[in-house]
């Protein structure tokens, strides 16, 4: 652990600390997302590309899952670490380590059990359902690596150690993108090839976690049982910020699987094209979440050290950085925005379609960092409720009614627009509440 960072570097030395290692895995995560697409776009086949796009938002709930644990037990061990409580940082951890594999286990089986019933319900078609199929019984097998690989790269970053953290998420992703071109393409194996490459790149990364945490010498985290515990309020610690980030990404996974059933109304290439599309913007929007995950230790630790004004300067620095980071890359894509589809598949009518919706996409991409670190903020700080309405709002209580509105309203153009709607006015209610907690420290102190 470097406490230096928490406590003695100037403000934007301590944030490059642990926003750029963060970064650098929002990128690697990025390519990681970005990987299976090129690769099984590569076959020519739309119909396999948009089998990918309507399981993503599937495979995406075994992550939240592993983000329960994660995001959850990170935001509270480094408040523990504020707090001074080193100890409980073990316990922690060993709960969250026990946690996600029964967690994992438990999903294997539902997906096993219920993969038609869930295919149906992601808005498949009869085109789509056996590549789909294919792609998440693999991705199933894989649940307990996959949700251990996010909750522990989660839990190595909330004790200072970014870089660790991040080294893991790249050893995982250059194997799957590796292995991707081999396995889909060489050995012909399809979606099913861009599944395998992705279950065995979460193995090599929970490897070297468990490595890390055991070999190192340099963590006070624990995977040891013998730490697990329901004392000491650990359970719900971690539930309280967890819960929210898990619906959150169930939230996110059911606004694309909604989206997904309003766009098969205007076919399959609809599909695709908005699938390309989200994917090409992830990198705009992963880069300023990473600023925003990658402060939430130093959040934490300020906020249990009773440091705000260190917090809030961390803060202003981290919305500056966004913004500049979000304006520039919104203005490349909206330049290069038919370019950039056409890298994943050359298919001209999904390239029309995918450079509207991308274009569409970034409209609030320049100013969305800042919502990201107020909600981030509010994990870090054990703000649940907050964290509760910022997470439910954006991918559902605001999104789900604009999307609807907009699909009554003007068709296929509605759907395209509503996920920046959604996020703007997002952005607005998250302003507000960060007011009103400053105001609140303002009389506390």
């Amino acid at each position: 652990m470097n406490l230096d960072a928490f406590e003695q570097y100037p403000v934007p030395r301590a944030v490059a600390s642990f926003a750029v290692p963060s970064i650098l895995t929002s990128l690697v995560i990025v390519f990681y997302n970005m990987a299976d697409t090129f690769f099984v776009g590569q076959t020519g086949d739309p119909n396999q590309i948009a089998a990918v796009s309507l399981a993503t938002p599937i495979f995406l709930l075994m992550m939240a899952c592993g983000n329960i644990f994660g995001v959850g037990g990170s935001s509270f061990l480094s408040r523990a670490l504020g707090e001074g409580k080193r100890e409980k940082v073990k316990k922690i951890s060993s709960y969250c380590f026990v946690s996600c594999i029964a967690t994992g286990l438990l999903i294997m089986v539902l997906f096993l059990c219920a993969m038609s019933v869930i295919l149906r319900i992601a808005g498949s078609s009869p085109n789509t359902e056996v590549f789909a199929k294919e792609y998440l019984s693999c991705c199933a097998y894989g649940a307990v690596f996959v949700v251990l690989s996010g909750a522990l790269g989660n839990l190595i970053r909330g004790e200072g150690a970014a870089k660790t953290a991040m080294f893991g998420m790249i050893l995982g992703t250059v194997i799957n993108i590796v292995l991707d071109p081999i396995m889909i393409l060489c050995m012909e194996m399809g979606v099913k090839g861009a599944a395998w490459a992705t279950v065995i790149g979460n193995v090599c990364s929970v490897l070297f976690y468990l490595g890390y945490i055991l070999f190192s010498g340099r963590t006070s985290l624990s995977i040891n049982p013998k730490y697990f515990s329901f004392k000491e309020g650990i359970p719900f610690g971690i539930l309280a910020i967890g819960i929210p980030v898990f619906l959150n990404n169930v939230l996110m996974s059911t606004s694309n699987v909604l989206m997904n059933n309003f766009l098969v109304r205007y076919g399959d290439v609809s599909i695709a094209a908005m699938g390309v599309a989200m994917k090409a913007n992830m990198l705009v929007v992963f880069l300023q979440m990473g600023i925003a995950m990658g402060i939430q230790p130093l959040v934490g630790y300020c906020y249990g050290a009773k440091n705000h004004n260190r917090l809030k300067s961390v803060m202003k620095f981290s919305m500056i950085c966004s913004v500049i980071i979000g304006f520039t890359l919104t203005l490349i894509y909206l330049i290069f925005a038919e370019n950039i589809v056409g890298i994943f598949i050359q298919n001209e009518e999904v390239i029309k379609y995918g450079e509207k919706m991308l274009k569409a996409l970034m409209l609030s991409s320049s100013v969305i960092g800042i919502m990201f670190v107020f909600t981030f903020s509010f994990q870090a700080m054990g703000k649940a409720l907050s964290s509760l309405i910022l997470s439910i709002s954006r991918q559902g209580l605001i999104f789900f009614p604009v999307l609807v509105l907009g699909n009554v309203l003007f068709g296929l153009n509605g759907v395209i627009f509503a996920q920046p709607i959604a996020d703007l006015a997002c952005l607005i209610l998250s302003v507000f509440m960060f007011i009103q907690l400053n105001n609140q420290w303002k009389k506390d102190f």
